[in-house]
C-alpha cells in the first residue's frame, strides 16, 4: 500500500549528493515519472567530510531538477525513518548501480523497516552507462582536473572547477 498525501503518491530519494551526478539524475527523472511527488532529501552526514555544504548541494539539485515540477529538494540531519515520519511519507527510493550496492542497500532497507514497519523501500537499477558512476569518482577526477562533463551537469562541473582550481 502506497502512502498518499492528499491523494498523491509521495516518495523520498535520500542521499548525500556530493555532488549530484548523471546517475543520480537518471534515478530522479525515472522516479519522478513513477511517483506523483518525489522529495530529494539531501543528507548532512556528519561522519563524512563533504566537499559541498548541505546548502550548496541543495542549490545544485534545485538547478538541475528545475524542469521537474513534482520534485522537491529538502535537507535532513536525522535518521531516515525520523525524517520520513516528520514528512508523513512511507516510500523510499534507492538506486542500485551494481550487485555490490545491493547488500548494503538491503541492510539499510531492512533496518529502516525494523525501525518503522510502515516504511517501504523501492529499488531502481541504474542504466548500464551509469553503473560505475559515483560522487567519489567524480570528485577524484575533478581534483586532478580530469574531464567530468560526461559525468555531471554543467552547473555541477562549474562548481567542481571552483573547488579544485588549477594552479
Amino acid at each position: 500500500m502506497m502512502r498518499q498525501e492528499h491523494g498523491i503518491t509521495v516518495a523520498v530519494y535520500p542521499g548525500s549528493f556530493d555532488p549530484v551526478t548523471y546517475g543520480h539524475l537518471d534515478i530522479i527523472h525515472r522516479a519522478a515519472k513513477v511517483f506523483d511527488k518525489l522529495i530529494v532529501a539531501v543528507l548532512n552526514n556528519t561522519s563524512k567530510n563533504a566537499l559541498f555544504t548541505l546548502e550548496e548541494r541543495m542549490e545544485l539539485l534545485r538547478k538541475v531538477t528545475a524542469d521537474l515540477p513534482n520534485v522537491e529538494i529538502d535537507g535532513f540531519r536525522d535518521l531516515m525513518v525520523n525524517y520520513m515520519k516528520q514528512r508523513n511519507v512511507r516510500l523510499i527510493v534507492r538506486g542500485l548501480r551494481a550487485v555490490s550496492d545491493f547488500e548494503y542497500e538491503l541492510q539499510m532497507a531492512s533496518t529502516n523497516h525494523k525501525l518503522n514497519p510502515d516504511v517501504e523501500t523501492f529499488f531502481m537499477t541504474s542504466k548500464p552507462q551509469f553503473s560505475y558512476l559515483s560522487s567519489s569518482i567524480v570528485k577524484e577526477i575533478a581534483k586532478f582536473h580530469g574531464p567530468v562533463e560526461d559525468l555531471v551537469p554543467a552547473e555541477v562541473e562549474e562548481e567542481l572547477r571552483k573547488k579544485f582550481p588549477q594552479t
